[in-house]
């Protein structure tokens, strides 16, 4: 059910407040208020260090806390149910614009308002997830700053298979309460080119992780492959920790897990994407429609080996895979 604000319902009864309205032109003369949701947890290192390059993205270009600008921030903590109560909070606070991080808050938000912007920073494949139908114009609130294509899937297969090339089966750790059907297909076809068995493994929280990865443990020349969510982003500690322990190479999607003692990460720097955020965000607040604002794609990957865990696990990573490598660790 779309429920509507104070603030929208003032925008739909008044035509002098259709957006945007015209006290935009004056922009820089009062305060503006942006909402940011998150999934993750607040003291979570990525998500503060993704809060800190949208802020000083911001900043860069004019918009300061406590001068000009005011933040609302709210966490979801990976739980479904906080972010639909985030969102219509969101609602009650008269924002100019919303910050989100994923499929999952971005839907909560545009399940609430059809009017404010929506910018999201991730979220996968936006038009497999149903989150925009036009990525060159978006219609409807919703724009911004995707995270992966979906034939990434293979490059993560390949560079595993590379690292480890003993291993015979891989698991897929998902989360199904995100849209994630974007990368499976690319995964899925070049599992028979590279002799490496697929196995979709669902999970929603660190009990089913556990129970998961042990199970899968029980048989040999397995390795994990962490599909980008903000599950599997919450439980990422977890992950590195029964890989180590039951030495399973595994690559991940963002280079902190490498930095906490996982083998392999192959995406986009996160940090950047926000960063390119706050652009997107300064266009909003002074006056820019979302339709013109194309969903932008990351153009570069960068690939981070942990060379510790390489040797725990008794893998020689091949000269030709570290030669590619953007960082690695010793």
């Amino acid at each position: 059910m779309l429920v509507i604000g104070r603030r929208e319902f003032i925008t739909v009864l008044g035509g002098a407040a259709a957006w945007p309205p015209v006290a935009r032109a004056q922009q820089d003369a009062r305060q503006r208020r942006i909402g940011v949701l998150l999934g993750g947890v607040e003291n979570g290192a990525l998500t503060q260090s993704s809060l800190t390059a949208l802020k000083d993205g911001l900043a860069k270009l004019g918009w300061t806390e406590g001068r000009n600008l005011v933040v609302e921030l709210r966490f979801g903590a990976g739980d479904s149910n906080r972010y639909r109560a985030y969102a219509a909070e969101f609602m009650n606070l008269s924002l100019d614009a919303i910050v989100v991080d994923s499929g999952p808050t971005t839907r909560a938000v545009q399940q609430q308002t059809q009017i404010i912007p929506i910018i999201f920073v991730g979220a996968g494949d936006p038009t497999v997830n149903g989150l925009v139908k036009n990525i060159a114009r978006p219609e409807g609130n919703t724009t911004g700053i995707t995270n992966f294509y979906g034939s990434i899937g293979s490059k993560w297969l390949e560079l595993l298979r590379e690292a480890a090339p003993y291993i015979t089966r891989v698991a897929l750790i998902f989360n199904p309460g995100a849209s994630l059907g974007s990368y499976f297909p690319a995964i899925e076809a070049a599992g028979p080119h590279l002799a490496v068995q697929t196995i979709k493994t669902p999970i929603h929280d660190a009990i089913d992780i556990v129970r998961a990865i042990d199970a899968f443990a029980a048989e040999p020349n397995g390795a994990l492959v962490v599909v980008p969510d903000v599950v599997t982003g919450l439980h990422r500690e977890t992950i590195v920790r029964l890989a180590s322990q039951h030495r399973l190479p595994a690559i991940y999607p963002t280079k902190i897990a490498v930095t906490e003692g996982g083998l392999m990460a192959y995406g986009p720097n996160t940090v950047d994407l926000y960063r390119q955020a706050a652009s997107y965000v300064d266009r909003v607040l002074r006056g820019t429609k979302v339709g013109e604002l194309p969903v932008q794609f990351p153009t570069k990957f960068e690939l981070t080996i942990n060379l510790k865990t390489a040797k725990i696990l008794g893998l020689t990573i091949p000269p030709a895979v570290l030669a590619t490598a953007d960082a690695v660790i010793e």
